[in-house]
């Protein structure tokens, strides 16, 4: 079984395009979904195994994939990656900026430097990426960047750093693409919602349960699939996005809609979800949470019954 995209097999065929972030959760889908479409994929990130794991998958898949090694935030490093990328393969047509990470933390609480570090994870190393590949290539040849966001509408409490750099990468999402239009270069951003991923295993146990109970508040009352993002981004990199420039694509369940004033229950009713990434796992959070609720159920139920 591949993955079950619902674009066209060949969509990519000849495209070269660098994943960062591809090592796990919603890079390594992406990167699988674009692979399966006939793409030359470049997945990059900072841990070689995770991404030699990926790249074993993909190619066992019958995809194209090559692994390169980098620290975004290391501008040398950056340049190094987009230099091998045209040596090997001559080409960058399209960038996806996902790679990124936060911490749990109150403003007060935040240090200068831990603070410039997750905006420089999350804003700073985009904006090199993002610059040294469109000087270097697609400034002369045309290309499609997208960039992945987050839920940051109406502030972000207790992530006050990566809101900032989140907020950043939005509108220097909208600048580049007013900037760079001119040759041909689209600039778009995914502001991705609560997506079950590998990502909600790495939070404190005592987060957890707040995750649990996060999709209960949603209008669309679940957690996003890693597919459903990946989705996304194919459209944007896809020639059926070529008049959209400079736009944010909210991937979220409708989540900051639910406002104070809307008193409606949120149950999961004709709400399916799209999940055509074959090798997709479950948190393991979520699976604990599913088996917690199933035990209540089956309590109630023997309750009920007594």
């Amino acid at each position: 079984m591949g993955y079950a995209s619902v674009f066209a097999p060949g969509l990519f065929d000849g495209k070269v395009i660098i994943v960062t972030g591809g090592g796990s959760g919603i890079g390594r889908c992406m990167a699988h979904e674009l692979a399966h479409l006939g793409a030359q994929v470049v997945i990059v990130g900072r841990n070689p195994d995770k991404l030699d794991r990926v790249a074993a998958e993909i190619h066992e898949d019958s995809g194209k994939v090559a692994a390169m090694a980098c620290d975004i935030r290391d501008e040398a490093q950056v340049i190094a990656t987009i230099d091998g990328t045209l040596a090997r393969f001559g080409a960058i047509h399209g960038l996806v900026n996902n790679a990124g990470g936060q911490y749990r933390a109150e403003m007060k609480t935040l240090s200068t430097k831990g603070f410039e570090a997750v905006v420089r994870n999350n804003l700073t190393g985009g904006f090199i990426f993002m610059r040294e590949a469109y000087t270097r290539w697609m400034e002369a040849h045309g290309g499609a960047i997208v960039n992945i966001i987050a839920d940051i509408w109406n502030g972000w409490p207790e992530f006050a750093h990566s809101g900032a750099a989140r907020g950043g990468m939005l509108t220097l999402t909208e600048t580049a693409a007013c900037e760079w239009a001119h040759s041909g270069v689209r600039v778009n951003s995914v502001a991705p919602g609560g997506i079950a991923s590998s990502g909600f295993d790495q939070y404190e146990p005592h987060i957890t349960q707040r995750l649990l109970e996060y999709a209960a508040k949603v209008p669309l009352p679940r957690y996003g699939t890693e597919a459903e993002i990946s989705a996304a981004v194919v459209y944007l990199l896809s020639p059926a996005a070529a008049y959209v420039t400079g736009s944010c694509l909210r991937v979220d369940g409708g989540a900051p809609n639910a406002r104070q004033t809307w008193t409606g229950a949120y149950q999961a009713r004709n709400t399916p979800e799209f999940n055509g990434f074959h090798r997709a796992v479950m948190p393991e959070i979520l699976k604990t949470g599913q088996q917690g609720r199933q035990s209540a159920d089956m309590g109630r139920r023997s309750g009920e019954n007594g």
